[in-house]
């Protein structure tokens, strides 16, 4: 295998497309938490802590990557990871996954703050350890508590430059916390058979289509409300709130049809569109917080 071929293999353990959706929550939590346009230092702690957070979210997926070989092996989704393959041994993921957390939590204490560390390092064993271990395995409300974990990433940003747990990160927190369970179920329909066979107990499989529909359905309300709370508290204005309103209703949209009537197809939709629900929220956030 030549040396570029072994670089992709390593940085797919990390889930890129996880990560910088990742990092660029944590980073809309640290323009946040900046009053207006950062500052030379502030910029440099932007970057450290960019970095930190991205090398310790990619040994948190490497990690799972290892411990979950065997179950991705046995699904279409995965089956393609270095772990499942047999491309990258036991011992090299390990030994790769220990090197970001190590690499990533030394830049945090050293060049952002021990707090967002220590956040970080929480996060890591939230997500490698208590999801992955024990969560998943064991229940299919798996994804409602592994998703504190994967919430985490704008309180990391807002810690990162302010040196605490602020009230507004913590909305942030709440909106991705809500907006986890509808984004992965709707991944869990149209996948529900790779599922049965890995015999993880998600939510379709255990409770069925119709329930996990209902399911999407309720939190994509909750989810609705969640995202007002910026505009409520001042946090933001009319810029974010329109463009909210908008997503939230967009995604309600999708609940209503999949509850009306199923397709894989319409669920793979779903599943889209609440990526771009995440990313386009958290960035009509930003702009709204330097345009008005």
């Amino acid at each position: 295998m030549s040396f570029v071929a072994v670089i992709q293999q390593y940085n797919a353990l990390t889930k890129p497309r996880v990560i910088q959706l990742i990092v660029f929550c944590a980073l809309i939590g640290m323009a946040l938490a900046i009053p207006g346009l950062p500052n030379v230092d502030e910029w440099i702690r932007i970057v450290w802590a960019c970095l930190g957070i991205w090398l310790v979210a990619g040994a948190a997926a490497a990690f799972n990557c290892l411990v979950e070989k065997t179950l991705d092996a046995k699904m279409r989704r995965t089956a393609w990871r270095p772990t499942a393959t047999g491309q990258l041994s036991d011992v090299q993921a390990l030994l790769f996954s220990v090197l970001l957390c190590s690499l990533g939590t030394a830049i945090l204490y050293l060049f952002v703050n021990p707090l967002t560390m220590w956040l970080t390092f929480a996060t890591f064993i939230g997500y490698a350890v208590v999801y992955t271990l024990i969560l998943k395995p064991l229940t299919p409300q798996n994804i409602v508590i592994g998703g504190a974990s994967g919430a985490m990433p704008p309180l990391l940003g807002w810690a990162a430059i302010t040196g605490e747990i602020g009230s507004q990160a913590l909305i942030l927190v709440l909106i991705i916390f809500l907006w986890t369970p509808p984004h992965f179920w709707a991944l869990a329909l149209y996948r529900v058979e790779d599922y049965r066979k890995s015999g993880l107990p998600m939510l379709p499989v255990t409770h069925g289509n119709d329930f996990t529909r209902l399911q999407i359905l309720l939190y994509t309300f909750l989810l609705m409300a969640a995202c007002l709370l910026p505009f409520v508290i001042g946090m933001s204005s009319w810029l974010y709130l329109a463009v909210a309103v908008l997503l939230s209703a967009g995604f309600i949209g999708y609940a209503v049809a999949l509850m009306r009537k199923y397709s894989d197809e319409l669920a793979r939709k779903t599943f889209r569109f609440s990526l771009i629900h995440l990313s386009a929220l958290f960035a009509a956030l930003l702009l709204d917080h330097y345009l008005v």
